[in-house]
Formats: structure tokens, C-alpha cells, sequence
């Protein structure tokens, strides 16, 4: 019979062993092969049998065993050192320690998913995996961030196959009592209360459990409480379970919600408040909106000037190259939710629905926009890699008319991947007898490793790709037997994969842009590939498509009807339920990682970092980090059919283009030995790619980029903007309000120049004269900019200078003349232009504001 109902009964320990409560508990476990070296030798196959999961061993350890181990003074004293290592690690000065007291003193981290470890399985895909090694990453560094997310009741999804290879769902309830977690409580032992009004009159409540991941705390606001009606229980009940009012509901309670629990986390253990908001992707855009709600009513502000002071210390991240990738919802929706009974005094509902109209060229004036939003909240943005902040300026231009793609406010920090997580041991230790293992340990010194040993690399490589191949061979065959096969038809997968054969990699999310089945463009050529007597290559694919996308389950389908080919099935498998725990075997076993979106339509692709950390070659379209740091001796770049307006036809060149590569260049030097028996070319790619993208590619470098680029000039503006009772705030507001009213005033009239004649040379000095009006503002509002440089066949500037001109005589009507003398310094085609740009204080950019006065086509024809 089936219970009906579940719960985890926690063990007590010996005495002796209580250390051992405080590391389970902990995540760094899961990034700490030592610690997870204690837990294994509490009972090795148990150990394996919960899945890794020390919270899961603890409960399950018999009584027996611990007496036994309690008295054991070797394994008390390997708890003890473990426990202590923690304890220095969680206490300790970091990186972050060095940088002084102008540090923000606290980051708060929005992410709708978190993939720490599969234990805690709060993670769809790249997005939360990122977000996970975002905080391990700030936690080995030192930076005081706190993660703010949901817990979902059924995570994601557990994916299975039909006996027709259909993708299907299923979603075990998780336990919070079984996992990491810890409920936030009050003083008096309660548990902590999110309220949040909702349509209806009814409230949305939520508890906030809290996990542990090294020194970063993780806030996850959970739903299903008593207080609720069983609608609001499902909140949170599946991540991206839902869609319209749902996926509403789920990110009002992350954004709204998220930063109440962080204000009850810092009342409750004393926490300093975080100075910098930072919004990983639109989903928790509405934490800008509580924030002006709280600066309304606790400050005084105006929604204004509130809106100035929040802007200052948020930072956006988009994470999608694709407008279908943003959550969009109907601004009757919105409506419903910021008005009537819910609208907060001094936050009125249609200032609200303006941050996240498309109220530009070609948007939609129906919907409110999450990621609009975002950047209309955020005073600084950014995209994950270099070409995706080009693409995100090119797709959000329109917040922004008239300026420039390269002069829209969006930045780029490339993304990188947490080492300790995905670098397998073995990998780790040849690193470590080159630069030692405090270094290795600390993912320091990669440069070094074209010193690693071209035999134990490649011996290396072997034992990750036999132990991989074991893996897979147990997750297919419990795949089949989920499947409907019998034990007694499953004797073939015992010779499914050669740990002797070059192993390629593909798994991923299975949105179309992606192409899972780019390789099936050509069947036959595919199978020659596979099936090559002499150098045959094999294909390892997993990924999971979203519940509602039919499209993708359909491309999964496809792949598996392919390699359940008895032909060619010991050659290339599909598994299911793609999870870290898959991933962390993945990557270090596979030789080449294949990755071939649809180019510009993969945001980062941190995937293939992964793979590079474990001495794997990267084979790829040049989209994402590979169009930035692919060197032409890391691995191998896919040639792309830009322009061709055909998908098929695009389709069918670049999977041409794949088998070409596959067999001319990646076998034939996987497999081209020398007198010893070791692929020298090959491993000599290995050296390059762990010495050259090893430093580039990691999260350490990543969130330093962060702090120096984002956090700590985001905390300045935030701290400056709230100063002296928010004095800048209220005086941005009102300075943008006057230059918004009066900007129609302002003009560049006309403009000249002299000294260059007929034959200009290098070093000939230019003088440049503008006429500008200014209407109602005055010269200290605004700066008048002479953009020069470099033009390209369109008469458009490339590699801009911008030099501010001066005021030199006022005419009467609040006109002036601005000059400026500048010396031709480059030769080859050059131009320039005058424009009008306001300025203040609180502004960051001068294209913060989207006001900018260029000369009419008459005052350009007399220039």
C-alpha cells in the first residue's frame, strides 16, 4: 500500500561523530571530493545507493554502524579534520577580504533556478547551472552574495522514454526535511511568513527554507504552507511548470517575496542589507518594484526619485538571444496584480505597466515585458558572452532610438564554469604535480599545464572515458529496462561503447535552435561515421525538452528511433534524465564536445567550458564563448551558412560541413599515432586548450568580473544616490524630469569646420564649431559631443572617439557656439559628427536616458 504521507525521520549521532551533521548539511560537499571521500567510507555502497546524498546516508546508516564508527580513532579523526577544514574555509579572508571596506557589504542573487547538485534538484538547464556556480564560485572567493530563489515541491522534471523513444515526465514530491535545507524562523522558533496580496482579496504566504552553499546562504521561498488555499500552495509547485497567471504568480513571489525574506534574513541573524540587487534573466524583475514600494513608504520618496535610488544598485542579466526566450505577460494580468486592492500607495499601477511596455518600434502594446522591464530597472546590464551582448543590444535598440547599436547600455561578462564542481579528480591531480595541490585545489595555475605529460594525459584520458563508458552502459540498460525490455534482451549493451574509441559529446536542452538533429541531416553519411573501420567515432547525446514543447520531444524521439538501430546502437546512445550527476562523468569522459545552435542564437554555451577543463576539444558552431576565445588550435569551429535564408539549406551545408570536419580533421588526428602509441597532435591540443581557455573559462574569473565590473561601481552609485536622505536620488528625478520635458528644445543648428582644406594630412589640426539651442535647460545640463573616427563605405563611424567641446560665446535665445580643436591622428577615411547628450551625476552613461540632438540634414550639409 501507499503511504499517505512521507517524511524523513533525521538520525542522532555519537557524540563523537556530531561534526558530521554540520558538513552534510553544508554543500560544499559537493564540491569537495575529501568530503565526499568521508561519507563514502561510511558505508561505500550505500553511499552510491542514495545517489551521493549525505543527508540521505545519515538517515540511513543503522544504528550499529555508528557505534562501530564511533569508535573508530582513525575515522573520528578524519571526521574532525574535515569538520575543521569547513570551519576554516567558512571563516576565513578570501579574495573578497582584499578588497577593502568600499566592498558592497552584501549582494543580493535573484535566479528562478539553482543547480548546486543533483540532490537539490532546483535546475532545468544552463541558466541554473550557471546561477549555481555563480555562488559556489562567490563562496570560494569570499563575496558576500545571497541567493534568493523558489523551492519547488517536484523540481524539474525526471525524464523516461516510452517504448517508442516519446519523451516522458514524471515529478516525485521532494521533502524538504530529507534534503540540505533549513526552515527560516523566527526568535521564537516560528517559521518565518512571506505575505503577498493577490487578486481576489486573498494572500499569498510562503516559508523560506534556507540551504547552505559553503558561505553563500541560499533563500528558497516555498508555498505549499498551511496558510494557504490549495491554488497558492501550487505556487511552487513545478519550475517552469505553468504558464499566464501561474509563471505570474511564481515570479511575483521570487521578486516580491524574495526581497521581504531577505529583509527578515538580515533582522533575524543581524546580515548586513544588501547594497547591489543583481537580477539574473527578467523572472525576478519585480524585486526593482519592491524596492520602490519600500523607499515610498519607509523614505518618503517620490516614485521618482525611488525609482532613481533602486536603479542605482541593480545590476540585469539577460541570459536569451531570442525574444521568445522572455517571459511576456498580458498588462491586464499585471494590472490586476500592482492595482485595485494590491496597488501600494505612492506606486501607482500605470507607472508600473510603463516599465515593462514595448512602447517602441514594433513592440507590442498589450503585453508587459519581463526583460524590459529589467533593463528599465537596472542602471547597469549585461549580456554572457561578447557576441551575445552585441545581439541583446541589437534586440533591445528600440528602449534606446537613435543611438547606435555599439552606444546601447548593455555590457557583456563572458560566462565561465565552477572548476571544483566539473574537473574530475584525476584531472585535477595532474594539474596539481605540475603547480601543487594548493593551487590545483584553488583552480590556480593552468597555464602550467602544457608541462602535464603527454602519456599520463593521455593514460588520463582513457580512465575517464572507460569510466564513462560504464556509466552509460548501466544508465541505458536501466533506460531499456524502464522501457519495457526484459534483462534477457539486454545481453548487446554489455559491448554498447569502446573506451578505445573517439568519444563525442552532445547534451543540452532540447529547444529546435539548438539542433539536437543536425547530425541526422545525413543518415548514411552519419553511420559511415559511426561505423568506420578504422577510425569510427561514438556519440553520447542526453537532454531534456520543456513538458509543453512537443517540437522538441518530437527532435528526441528522432535521435532515439536513430540509435535504436541494432546497426549502429553500440555506437551511439541517447540517455535520459540528463542531471549533474550525469554531467560530472560527461564531461571528463568525452574526447570532443559538439555543440551546433543555431548561430547567434546561443547565449554562452557553458557546456563546452566544461568539457575544455577536462582535456576536451571543442567542436562548434562560433556562437556564444567560442566565437570569442575559439583559437584555431583549441578545437574546431563548424563553418556556418550565414545568410542563407533556407533553414533547410542552411541545415544541409553545416551538417555537411559537421561530417566533413568529423572525418578529415577530428578522427584523423584522434587517431593518427606515433612510434610510441600516443596521438601527439592531439594531445598537444589538449595542452593548448587546458593552458590557454583553463584560466579564461572559469566562474572565479567570471564573478571577479562581477564585483569589479558591476557590484562594486553598482554599490558607489547605490550608496551616493541614498546619501544625505537620498539627495541625489531626488534630484536625478527631478533633473530627468526637466531635460524629458524640455529635450524637444534642443538642437544642433548647424555646424562647421576648418583647417583641414582640400588635402588633409596626419597631424593637421581640425576646429570644429557647433551652434547648438538649448530651450528651457542650461550648459550644465547637458554636454556637447564631437564623435569621430574611422568610416566605413556607409559614411558610418567606426572605432568612435568622443571628445566633449566647450562653450565659447552665447547668442541671445539661450543659443551657443561649442568648439573644439582636435589633430588628425589616423589616416585612411575619417568623418565626424556633433550631438547633444544630457548629463548628471547620477548617470552612468550618457546614453542612460535615450536623449540624444543630432544635426539637422541642413546643419550636417554645412559642416
Amino acid at each position: 500500500m501507499r503511504a499517505i504521507r512521507r517524511f524523513t525521520v533525521r538520525t542522532v549521532l555519537p557524540e563523537a561523530l556530531e561534526p558530521l551533521a554540520a558538513v552534510a548539511a553544508n554543500l560544499r560537499w559537493s564540491w569537495s571530493p575529501e568530503t565526499q571521500d568521508l561519507f563514502a567510507r561510511i558505508d561505500p555502497t550505500l553511499w552510491d545507493e542514495v545517489g551521493h546524498d549525505p543527508v540521505r546516508l545519515l538517515g540511513e546508516v543503522p544504528a550499529s554502524r555508528w557505534a562501530e564508527l564511533a569508535t573508530d580513532e582513525d575515522f573520528v579523526g578524519h571526521v574532525g579534520w574535515v569538520a575543521d577544514g569547513l570551519q576554516t574555509y567558512l571563516t576565513g579572508d578570501r579574495w573578497y577580504q582584499s578588497l577593502g571596506a568600499d566592498a558592497p557589504k552584501a549582494i543580493a542573487y535573484f535566479s528562478p533556478e539553482f543547480g548546486i547538485t543533483e540532490v537539490l534538484p532546483q535546475y532545468s538547464g544552463g541558466l541554473g547551472i550557471l546561477a549555481g556556480d555563480h555562488l559556489k564560485s562567490a563562496s570560494d572567493l569570499g563575496v558576500p552574495i545571497i541567493g534568493v530563489g523558489l523551492f519547488y515541491r517536484a523540481g524539474y522534471f525526471r525524464q523516461s522514454l516510452s517504448l517508442d523513444g516519446w519523451q516522458q515526465e514524471q515529478y516525485p514530491v521532494l521533502d524538504p526535511d530529507g534534503l540540505p535545507l533549513s526552515l527560516l524562523r523566527e526568535a521564537d522558533g516560528s517559521p518565518v511568513v512571506i505575505k503577498i496580496g493577490i487578486p481576489g482579496g486573498r494572500t499569498l504566504h510562503a516559508h523560506v527554507w534556507k540551504a547552505d552553499v559553503g558561505r553563500v546562504p541560499m533563500l528558497m521561498l516555498d508555498s505549499d504552507v498551511e496558510e494557504n488555499d490549495r491554488a497558492e500552495r501550487e505556487v511552487t509547485d513545478r519550475l517552469y511548470g505553468g504558464g499566464g497567471e501561474h509563471r505570474l504568480q511564481q515570479e511575483l513571489l521570487l521578486g516580491v517575496g524574495g526581497v521581504r525574506a531577505l529583509r527578515a534574513y538580515a533582522r533575524i541573524t543581524g546580515a548586513p542589507e544588501p547594497e547591489v540587487f543583481h537580477t539574473n534573466e527578467g523572472h525576478a524583475g519585480f524585486l526593482g518594484l519592491e524596492r520602490i514600494r519600500e523607499l515610498v513608504q519607509a523614505q518618503g520618496l517620490t516614485f521618482d526619485e525611488a525609482l532613481s535610488a533602486a536603479r542605482a544598485g541593480t545590476v540585469f542579466t539577460t541570459h536569451t538571444p531570442v525574444p521568445a526566450g522572455i517571459d511576456r505577460f498580458a498588462r491586464t494580468l499585471v494590472e490586476q496584480y500592482f492595482g485595485g486592492d494590491n496597488a501600494a500607495p505612492g506606486v501607482p499601477v500605470d507607472r508600473v505597466l510603463a516599465l515593462g511596455a514595448e512602447d517602441y518600434e514594433g513592440g507590442d502594446p498589450t503585453v508587459f515585458n519581463m526583460a524590459v522591464m529589467g533593463l528599465r530597472l537596472g542602471q547597469r546590464a549585461n549580456g554572457v558572452s561578447v557576441l551575445h551582448g552585441e545581439v541583446s543590444r541589437g534586440m533591445f535598440s528600440g528602449l534606446w532610438p537613435g543611438f547606435d547599436e555599439d552606444e546601447v547600455p548593455i555590457g557583456s561578462i563572458t560566462n565561465g564554469v565552477h572548476a571544483p564542481t566539473w574537473v574530475a579528480r584525476e584531472v585535477r591531480d595532474l594539474l596539481a604535480a605540475i603547480v601543487g595541490p594548493e593551487d590545483a585545489e584553488e583552480s590556480r595555475g593552468w597555464e602550467a599545464a602544457t608541462q602535464i605529460p603527454a602519456a599520463d594525459l593521455w593514460s588520463t584520458k582513457r580512465v575517464l572515458r572507460e569510466r564513462l563508458v560504464q556509466d552509460v552502459r548501466r544508465r541505458l540498460r536501466a533506460s531499456w529496462v524502464q522501457r519495457g525490455a526484459s534483462d534477457a534482451e539486454l545481453g548487446w549493451i554489455d559491448d554498447v561503447l569502446d573506451p578505445d574509441v573517439l568519444t563525442i559529446g552532445f547534451a543540452r536542452r532540447v529547444p529546435s535552435y539548438k539542433r539536437l538533429t543536425l547530425m541526422l541531416r545525413d543518415p548514411a553519411r552519419l553511420k559511415a561515421l559511426l561505423l568506420h573501420p578504422d577510425r569510427p567515432v561514438q556519440l553520447i547525446i542526453a537532454g531534456k525538452s520543456h513538458p509543453a514543447d512537443d517540437g522538441g520531444k518530437k527532435l528526441i524521439q528522432k535521435l532515439v528511433h536513430f540509435a535504436d538501430d541494432p546497426e549502429v546502437r553500440h555506437r551511439i546512445v541517447f540517455l535520459p534524465d540528463y542531471d549533474i550527476g550525469m554531467a560530472r562523468l560527461l564531461y571528463p569522459g568525452c574526447d570532443v564536445w559538439l555543440n551546433n545552435p543555431l548561430r547567434p542564437l546561443e547565449a554562452c554555451g557553458t557546456s563546452g567550458m566544461k568539457a575544455a577543463l577536462n582535456g576536451g576539444l571543442n567542436l562548434s558552431i562560433l556562437d556564444g564563448w567560442w566565437d570569442e576565445w575559439y583559437d584555431g588550435e583549441n578545437g574546431w569551429a563548424i563553418p556556418t551558412a550565414d545568410g542563407v535564408v533556407d533553414a533547410d539549406r542552411r541545415d544541409d551545408l553545416e551538417a555537411s560541413a559537421l561530417y566533413d570536419l568529423v572525418e578529415k580533421s577530428v578522427a584523423s588526428r584522434y587517431y593518427d599515432l606515433d612510434a610510441s602509441g600516443l596521438p601527439m597532435r592531439w594531445i598537444t591540443m589538449l595542452q593548448h586548450t587546458l593552458s590557454t581557455l583553463g584560466p579564461k573559462v572559469l566562474a572565479s574569473r567570471m564573478v571577479r568580473d562581477y564585483v569589479n565590473k558591476l557590484y562594486a561601481p553598482a554599490a558607489v552609485s547605490s550608496r551616493e544616490v541614498l546619501a544625505g536622505n537620498a539627495a541625489l536620488a531626488k534630484d536625478l528625478a527631478t533633473y530627468e524630469a526637466k531635460v524629458r520635458k524640455a529635450w524637444s528644445g534642443v538642437r544642433v543648428e548647424h555646424v562647421e569646420a576648418s583647417g583641414v582644406g582640400d588635402s588633409p594630412e596626419r597631424g593637421t589640426q581640425l576646429t570644429v564649431r557647433a551652434y547648438v539651442a538649448l530651450g528651457d535647460l542650461t550648459g550644465g545640463d547637458v554636454v556637447v559631443e564631437l564623435v569621430s573616427g574611422r568610416v566605413d563605405h556607409n559614411d558610418r563611424i567606426v572605432e568612435s572617439r568622443h571628445t566633449a567641446l566647450v562653450p565659447v560665446e552665447a547668442y541671445e535665445a539661450n543659443r551657443w557656439r561649442y568648439e573644439i580643436k582636435l589633430a588628425l591622428e589616423d589616416t585612411g577615411p575619417f568623418g565626424y559628427t556633433v550631438r547633444v547628450l544630457p548629463t548628471h551625476a547620477g548617470l552612468t552613461n550618457p546614453s542612460e536616458l535615450g536623449l540624444q540632438a543630432v544635426p539637422t540634414v541642413a546643419a550636417a550639409e554645412s559642416a
